[in-house]
């Protein structure tokens, strides 16, 4: 029947309201505890959350209702999201939640659920969990589970991972490297990982008090973290997303750098010491045409596939890639880790920096083409292909634009949007064709 509540990243909305009504919560909890719980065993799960003021009140009904259905859960506390998945895998636990809306504002939160491999619940187990949960959720909730408490040692024990995933040969003692934390889960930890392997840290954004989580900082909001490298000549900076499973760049000229930049990046070290599997790298829908061109140079191929860091895992692993990314600066480093983890990368963008010069170095070549996203506000989602007009002026473009141009059209997975992402050599052809696009979609669909 396909998913209605989970989204291509776990279940997101406003706090407070359904799916993240204190009721639905609690038999979300529930139904998770009962379908780990399934083979008779008693479950270890897995909460962690970022630095919204909702968190703790979410955290507290869903272990709530894991314990109605048999399951024991443990908090890490403000943890980021690849945190929980690396402790998940490490600790033998059989399952991961993970209480965030990654870069959306404070009032959202979100559910996202992670299997004991550490990667995200399958589309066919979500889809199973929905079923489950849509004939419980009218009945009555328990109460939050008012004892649960943050087990401070969960923070050290990710960090010593990160530590030990380092490339091999690499100091960053003396090393200048600018944080922004974006006021979110990276805000500890972050300073706390780069400070304990000798890097000299200027921290921003790290001052977290439930709502300024993301504002006008972090990875949307680069720009502060662009001056304040050039301001205290740093040779690095870094821009997470609230729960630090992305990050961005900035070389120490100021330039920004974003996941293909890291990509190439990774890409030609990996290949230069023998390690990169497969001769390709795994890309999406929306990575740039100048990627896959400087990735060719290079004698390498792009694959691309649907938009979302769980499609680029799968898409890895049938491949047998062991890099593969987003351009939010979701990067997966698959022989460390089986989620984008924004420090892990940190990690080893600084330690490139430290081996090999310069970041704006390291991504020579890279040309950006002209690329934009228009999102358009939706009331349904049908197929975009069907609605005639919308095909009729996608046909125009595509063959207007040939080998020259791309355009991807496809939904948000979390919100009620149409995306509309039009690539090409010229930008006056960018602008034209988006918003044609766009316009088409709004008349057919417009909310």
């Amino acid at each position: 029947m396909g998913k209605e509540l989970f989204g291509t990243d776990g279940i997101r909305w406003v706090a407070g309201e359904f799916p993240l009504d204190p009721r639905t919560l609690y038999w979300i909890g529930h139904t998770v505890g009962e379908y780990l719980a399934r083979n008779g065993s008693v479950p270890r799960v897995l909460l962690g959350m970022d630095t919204r003021e909702s968190g703790q009140a979410i955290a507290r009904t869903l272990a709530a209702g894991l314990a109605r259905a048999g399951a024991v859960a443990s908090f890490a506390g403000v943890i980021t999201t690849p945190g929980v998945a690396c402790l998940v895998r490490q600790k033998g636990y059989a399952a991961g939640v993970v209480i965030s809306a990654s870069h959306n504002p404070f009032h959202d939160n979100g559910v996202k659920l992670f299997a004991a491999s550490g990667m995200k619940f399958p589309d066919a187990v979500e889809e199973r969990l929905e079923e489950q949960l849509t004939a419980r959720m009218q009945k009555e909730a328990g109460p939050p589970d008012d004892s649960l408490r943050a087990d401070a040692t969960l923070d050290e024990e990710y960090l010593a991972f990160l530590r030990s995933r380092m490339l091999a040969g690499t100091s960053l003692v003396g090393m200048k490297i600018v944080l922004d934390c974006a006021n979110g889960a990276a805000s500890f930890l972050g300073p706390t990982l780069f400070r304990s392997l000798g890097a000299e840290v200027v921290a921003i954004h790290n001052q977290p008090d439930g709502r300024n989580i993301n504002a006008g900082c972090g990875s949307l909001h680069p720009e502060c973290l662009q001056k304040k490298v050039v301001e205290e000549r740093a040779v690095l900076g870094v821009a997470f997303d609230g729960d630090a499973d992305r990050a961005l760049f900035v070389s120490a000229s100021g330039a920004l750098v974003n996941g293909d930049g890291v990509l190439l990046a990774a890409a030609r070290y990996l290949k230069s010491v023998g390690q990169l599997k497969g001769r390709a790298v795994v890309g999406t829908t929306m990575t740039n045409l100048g990627l896959e061109r400087a990735l060719a140079k290079e004698r390498l191929e792009l694959v691309r596939v649907n938009v979302g860091d769980r499609y680029v895992l799968e898409g890895m692993q049938k491949l047998g890639c062991n890099l593969g990314g987003e351009q939010s600066g979701h990067i997966i480093f698959l022989d460390d880790a089986t989620t984008g983890d924004g420090l892990l990368t940190a990690l080893k963008m600084a330690g490139l920096v430290a081996l090999k010069g310069p970041l704006d170095g390291l991504v020579k070549g890279l040309v950006d083409y002209p690329q934009t996203i228009v999102n358009v506000k939706v009331r349904t989602k049908p197929k975009l292909e069907s609605l005639p007009e919308v095909s009729r002026v996608l046909a125009e473009a595509n063959r207007a634009l040939g080998e020259r141009g791309r355009v991807v059209l496809r939904y948000s997975g979390t919100e009620p949007l149409a995306r509309v992402m039009v690539e090409a050599e010229r930008a006056e052809d960018v602008s034209h064709w988006s918003e044609a696009i766009a316009s088409a979609i709004r008349d057919s669909l417009g909310a």
